[in-house]
């Protein structure tokens, strides 16, 4: 029905019959848009079949699946990306820029929240799907930590550049009957000596896709939130706060001006960051220097989760993400 020249209805019938076509008419890439724990099996025989890659997040469910995936790109030269979409969007490429570019001095503190209300009751158990698999740790992994916890900590790390050290961790599952995590609030230290805060809750009652970013360096801070993503905000030690807007003028990066999309003052945001990100990996399977999360990022995302739950199994210690 919708034209497509192929059609498969299963993932091992889709890549026997494309592995059997001749190089220049089978696929470029496979996207991998499953629950969790699909991703791995699927990404690591396509990705062993030579294919590229493109995974939803979480990239697989332990550390060993993503170790074991990284080695895959490495042996296959395959272009792996992880669909961290929300560094799609330009004014967090400017953000990205401006603090290598040392705009706002070096980082002493990171402060990321990703505040969401969907799940303070259990839906679940109204039979609504998303809610289904997501909840269920047999498909799921972890919860909030995996559904948007692994966001915040890429969207940390793509932003600032710091490298996570160590995680101390306070997670719950508030919801009477639910098996995985419904809240989580982390401590972070970075390498370096920077520090930071990080939550993830899906019981914020009132929130819907409140993901907010701080960073606060020597010289000024810089502030950004997912609802309102085509402003940046810029406070410095003196003088007024500025607003950067996607558009904004010959300010922007220009990497943040080739994430732009639409013209000046038009709503842009989830949907177009899915874009650039896509658009990247297309540049980067035709040979060319791209920007996009790898499966590395994948991987450190993984091991975040891990690392957190560990923390929270001990007692809210302090854990290595190692």
């Amino acid at each position: 029905a919708l034209g497509l020249p192929r059609v498969y209805a299963t993932w091992e019938a889709m890549l026997e019959a494309e592995r059997a076509l001749p190089e220049g008419e089978r696929i470029d890439a496979v996207s991998i848009v499953t629950p969790n724990h699909v991703h791995y099996p699927v990404a690591h025989a396509f990705a062993e079949a030579g294919f590229h890659v493109i995974c939803d997040k979480p990239l697989c469910l332990t550390s060993d699946e993503a170790a074991d995936l990284v080695a895959v790109r490495d042996a296959n030269g395959i272009v792996f990306a992880v669909t961290y979409n929300y560094t799609g969007y330009p004014m967090v490429v400017q953000a990205r820029d401006m603090i290598a570019a040392g705009a706002i001095g070096a980082i002493r503190k990171v402060i990321v929240e990703y505040n969401q209300g969907w799940l303070a009751t259990k839906v679940e158990a109204t039979g609504l799907k998303q809610a289904g698999w997501r909840t269920d740790p047999s498909k799921a992994g972890a919860g909030a930590l995996g559904d948007i916890g692994s966001h915040a900590e890429n969207l940390v790390a793509t932003v600032t550049g710091l490298e996570l050290a160590s995680i101390c961790a306070d997670v719950s599952s508030f919801v009477d009957g639910r098996v995985v995590d419904d809240d989580a609030s982390a401590l972070l230290r970075f390498r370096g000596g920077a520090k930071g805060v990080l939550i993830a809750s899906q019981i914020a009652v009132g929130d819907e896709n409140d993901l907010r970013l701080r960073v606060y360096g020597t010289e000024g801070s810089l502030r950004w939130r997912q609802e309102r993503p085509n402003r940046l905000e810029l406070r410095r030690l003196d003088g007024p706060i500025e607003t950067l807007t996607r558009g904004g003028g010959s300010y922007l990066s220009a990497a943040a001006e080739a994430h732009a999309r639409i013209p000046s003052g038009h709503p842009e945001g989830f949907l177009e960051a899915f874009g650039n990100i896509y658009a990247n990996v297309a540049a980067a399977i035709h040979g060319l220097d791209a920007d996009y999360p790898d499966v590395a990022a994948g991987a450190r995302g993984v091991r975040f989760i891990e690392a957190a739950l560990r923390s929270a199994e001990n007692g809210a210690t302090w854990t290595s993400v190692e």
